[in-house]
């Protein structure tokens, strides 16, 4: 036996594979209704087999055939559903008469694509009954069938056929899978399908102005209290004519209004800009604010992540997030307020947060990150206003105040006490309830412009995975990926197909970011793939780690060994749903890698446990099982063993001599 000395274990790096990323889309793809015509079970059952589930597909299918449904293209998928995946030795007695009835249970009647195609089929299987037929005829007129009905043979018939029909489709699938691996735009594609449905862009509406009634209230008492003591003061300097103290009276009241009134917007501005200042500023490296907790806490992690990856030029990440933690502060609690504290989704809104992030590094690049400190400065000319009414104010109090009381000093004390206790309460009340109103007015302009902002984000985003891959899709582009790493451990090892007497593959996952469908199998950004490859001398491993984004493999293992070698083959679960495949040789080297990672945590309303068999069935691993179960047992005689079992099972008993119908 020769061995690489690396791989004492093919799935060491891999046996801990947990779930951190799960990702489920609406699609509706793989549904089908509670009561289904038989047209929607055959749909479906299309459906499952393009996406790799064959023992779900046929079920679906074979019932549309038992209720009456049989067309060219129940015909043409039928024979595909049974024999997907498999080969002639891992069909049941109740399969195989099936299939060897089915010109009699299906007729193809018709023309079109779909007969052309189901007619390929049956001449396919027929000629793979007599091994030394001339076959170049068949394949000239498989080679016309159209792409869909070609291809989609190729596909699943991979395993069944042997010999030299399986040599020259052999050929005929690595070629397809070379062309077409990397097709569609699958670079800048498959990454969507492994991206959340995004949450629909919310904004956190600043709630109903309120102002206390107190606040009127002391507003009211003041406003009367300060006109019982001016309108005194006024009369009073009328009655002793004093003209020019009178002209300084009405100043003051011209003054103190301009005072007020532009004197509230600088404070306004003022406080506006100091809160802006404390969120934009750079913090203090201690705080001691309390971590968030739940959904804030989530929100935190993602918005540290993305300022991490976005940083502005002249930074590095560790000062850029010492420079942010204020501004992201403030983005936390500006989307937990949008999406409320309870909220669960937190991927689904990614795309917000990645674009919160991309804007302030952009906006700090162009230099427009401050700018609400120029949109809030206090404008010259409300200055001036503010200050030239106060000192007019200031002034003609004063001037008016010695006139009054001049003229009545008791009289004009007790106007003056009334005057300044009333400016005091209403200017402080009116102060507030201003204040209140232009920054409720303020909160609500900015929420105008961040939802369109954010609108327009979430709709580039949308527009983006616009064209993400179907699950047929990401099938398809695993099935080429794993032709063409077979087709490099055949050159690796000098074979061609004729002389691999069978051949198995496990697809493993070796990622912890995965996506599905409703009802589909998970796909993962990456994979384990490992295939085993029976040739005259012994098994042949080969393995390699599969980049889905690009189809691209790395971390390339293998071992050689003989059949004998072979001790035990097993698939284990554990109480957290996880299934390894084990392969024991007789030396105690245990071959080990996880099909399906444990549960740790899955979207809401998901079932851990869906669809096992069809999972284990896709992976590769029922056929691998069968193969090398069988070496475990006989091992190499099992080859000639099966071979002979499979060919007494298939072979098509002779009519009766009588003539009758033999299902009579």
């Amino acid at each position: 036996m020769t061995q690489d000395p690396t791989l004492s274990n093919v799935a060491g790096d891999y046996a801990q594979v947990g779930v951190q990323a799960s990702v489920v889309h609406g699609d509706v793809n793989y549904m089908i209704s509670p009561d289904p015509s038989p047209m929607e079970k055959f749909e479906a059952g299309v459906r499952y087999l393009d996406g790799g589930m064959a023992r779900r597909a046929w079920q679906l299918i074979n019932e549309a055939v038992v209720d009456h449904h049989r067309t060219a293209k129940v015909c043409f998928y039928w024979p595909l559903a049974l024999l997907s995946g498999r080969t002639r030795r891992e069909l049941s007695n109740d399969e195989l008469i099936l299939l060897r009835n089915r010109d009699r249970l299906l007729p193809i009647t018709g023309e079109g694509p779909w007969a052309d195609g189901a007619r390929m089929i049956r001449r396919l299987l027929d000629a793979a009954e007599q091994p030394g037929a001339d076959i170049r005829l068949l394949l000239k007129e498989f080679d016309a069938l159209p792409n869909l009905q070609r291809s989609t043979i190729l596909r699943h018939l991979e395993l069944f056929l042997e010999g030299q029909l399986n040599d020259e489709l052999w050929h005929r699938r690595l070629q397809r899978a070379v062309d077409e691996q990397t097709g569609n735009d699958r670079q800048d594609r498959v990454w969507k399908f492994f991206q959340p449905t995004p949450a629909g862009p919310q904004v956190r509406e600043p709630g109903p102005l309120t102002i206390p009634i107190s606040a009127w209230l002391q507003a009211v008492a003041g406003a009367i209290v300060l006109v019982a003591g001016a309108v005194p003061i006024g009369y009073l300097l009328t009655r002793s004519g004093r003209i020019p103290e009178l002209l300084a009276y009405l100043m003051s009241i011209v003054g103190g209004y301009f005072a007020c009134r532009d004197g509230a917007e600088w404070h306004f501005r003022y406080r506006r800009r100091r809160a802006k200042d404390d969120v934009y500023g750079m913090p203090p490296l201690r705080t001691n604010t309390p971590p968030a907790e739940g959904f804030a806490r989530r929100v935190d992690q993602r918005l540290e992540y993305y300022f991490a990856k976005r940083v502005p030029r002249g930074f590095d990440s560790a000062s850029w997030l010492r420079w942010t933690v204020g501004i992201r502060k403030s983005l936390r609690d500006e989307i937990v307020g949008a999406y409320g504290e309870t909220w669960r989704g937190v991927d689904k809104i990614n795309w917000l947060i990645r674009h919160r992030a991309e804007d302030v590094k952009t906006r700090w690049e162009n230099g427009t990150l401050w700018n609400y400190r120029h949109e809030l400065a206090t404008p010259p000319l409300v200055q001036a206003a503010t200050v030239l009414g106060a000192m007019a104010f200031g002034l003609g109090a004063y001037w008016a105040a010695r006139g009054a009381l001049a003229a009545d000093p008791l009289y004009a004390v007790s106007s003056l006490v009334l005057v300044v206790m009333g400016a005091w309460l209403a200017g402080r009340a009116f102060l507030r309830i201003t204040l209140r109103r232009r920054w409720h007015d303020a909160d609500k302009s900015e929420a105008r412009q961040l939802a369109d902002e954010t609108a327009m984000a979430f709709d580039r985003w949308q527009r983006r995975l616009s064209d993400r891959p179907a699950d047929r899709e990401m099938a398809t582009w695993l099935d080429h990926d794993r032709n063409v790493l077979l087709s490099e451990a055949l050159q690796h090892y000098r074979l061609t197909m004729s002389d691999v007497i069978a051949h198995a593959a496990i697809e493993a996952p070796a990622s912890t970011t995965r996506a599905r469908v409703q009802g589909g199998l998970w796909r993962y950004r990456k994979y384990r793939i490992l295939l085993f490859l029976l040739t005259a001398d012994g098994v042949r491993q080969y393995s390699a780690t599969l980049n889905f984004d690009d189809g691209t493999f790395h971390d390339r293992d293998r071992m050689s060994y003989r059949f004998e070698s072979v001790a035990a083959v097993r698939v284990s679960q554990a109480d957290n749903n996880a299934r390894t495949f084990d392969l024991t040789l007789v030396d105690g080297q245990k071959i080990s890698v996880q099909i399906e990672p444990r549960v740790e945590e899955l979207p809401q309303g998901e079932d851990s446990e869906s669809e096992p068999e069809e999972t284990l069935d896709a992976a590769g691993v029922s056929h691998t099982l069968h193969v090398l179960e069988g070496i475990a047992a006989e091992g190499k005689a099992w080859m000639e063993h099966e071979r002979r079992r499979a060919d007494h099972r298939y072979k098509r008993p002779k009519p009766p001599s009588s003539g009758e119908d033999d299902e009579r």
